[in-house]
């Protein structure tokens, strides 16, 4: 994953309009943020706080002016310069409270956002029914890291989030088999407190016995447990509404709650609702694979 941190002027803003504002912040800078500059190259100002410099696109800005008179415009660009500033000093005392905040990135996997849940965070779609947020783990300081966050703690690239998950936060998860029914177990992926163990639900294949020609049913009550029953026979229909059950009931009380409902992963890592709640409808694809199964042999 490598979503950028900071992007460009506002598509379609008349070029003029663009000169135009940053010859407003060029003017103001020496009077609002004397140790700052403006990088004509990357259209962002440049404000240099100790040892630390701090970067902010001027898109904001820019978007802000075109749709007012310009008579105003020099107010809003006074406005945002002091924003930014502020927003700067903040970030920047966080990176010297946090030490190197790359450290401290991970990855939440949750349930599908709404547009207006992910604006303004980092996060990119993790299928089509979860996303991927990038957060900050820190204890007091952490939470969703926003893009404004980003751009001004220099964090641009963060195709290591997903390293710094597995190697910090998965490389000791406790795998363990249940009983569900007489004879049928499901598997446990789960590690008492964590908030990442979801960031494995692409990878549940890793935990299932090989060959695994159709896939698992997986749930992710919560955000440190997953379950996976390998789908290998007709009997799996049998397993079905308990392990949906399971999953509602373990969602329901999980102090973090992840997703309700039960998927079938399967080939190239997809995941399709099977139930989403339980005693619902059955998805058809998994219908017609059902039909294709031996009656035993599991």
């Amino acid at each position: 994953m490598d979503p950028e941190m900071t992007g460009g002027g506002r598509a379609g803003a008349p070029r003029d309009a663009a000169s135009d504002v940053h010859a407003l912040i060029r003017d103001l800078l020496p009077v609002l943020a004397p140790s700052a500059w403006l990088d004509a190259a990357t259209s962002e100002m440049v404000l240099t706080i100790g040892h630390s410099q701090a970067r902010a696109s001027t898109a904001t800005v820019l978007e802000r002016c075109v749709d007012q008179p310009r008579t105003r415009w020099p107010s809003l660009v006074d406005e945002w310069v002091r924003e930014v500033g502020d927003r700067a000093f903040r970030a920047v005392g966080e990176m010297e409270l946090f030490g190197d905040v790359r450290e401290l990135l991970r990855l939440r996997i949750v349930p599908k956002l709404t547009p207006r849940d992910r604006e303004g965070l980092v996060v990119v779609p993790a299928g089509d029914h979860f996303d991927a947020v990038v957060v900050i783990d820190h204890p007091r300081y952490g939470g969703p890291l926003t893009r404004d966050r980003a751009g001004l703690l220099g964090l641009r690239r963060l195709g290591y989030v997903m390293t710094n998950t597995h190697d910090r936060e998965l490389a000791d998860v406790e795998v363990r088999d249940q009983p569900l029914l007489p004879g049928r177990d499901v598997r446990v992926i789960t590690k008492p407190g964590s908030r990442y163990v979801s960031a494995l639900l692409s990878e549940v294949h890793q935990f299932l016995p090989s060959p695994n020609e159709h896939g698992a049913l997986v749930g992710a009550p919560s955000h440190n447990t997953l379950l996976v029953y390998p789908v290998t026979t007709r009997a799996v229909e049998e397993v079905l509404p308990v392990f949906a059950d399971v999953v509602a009931e373990m969602h329901a009380a999980a102090d973090d709650p992840c997703a309700p409902g039960v998927y079938w992963s399967h080939g190239e890592r997809r995941l399709t609702p099977v139930l989403q709640t339980p005693g619902g409808p059955v998805n058809t694809e998994f219908k017609e694979l059902l039909r294709t199964l031996p009656e035993t042999g599991d």
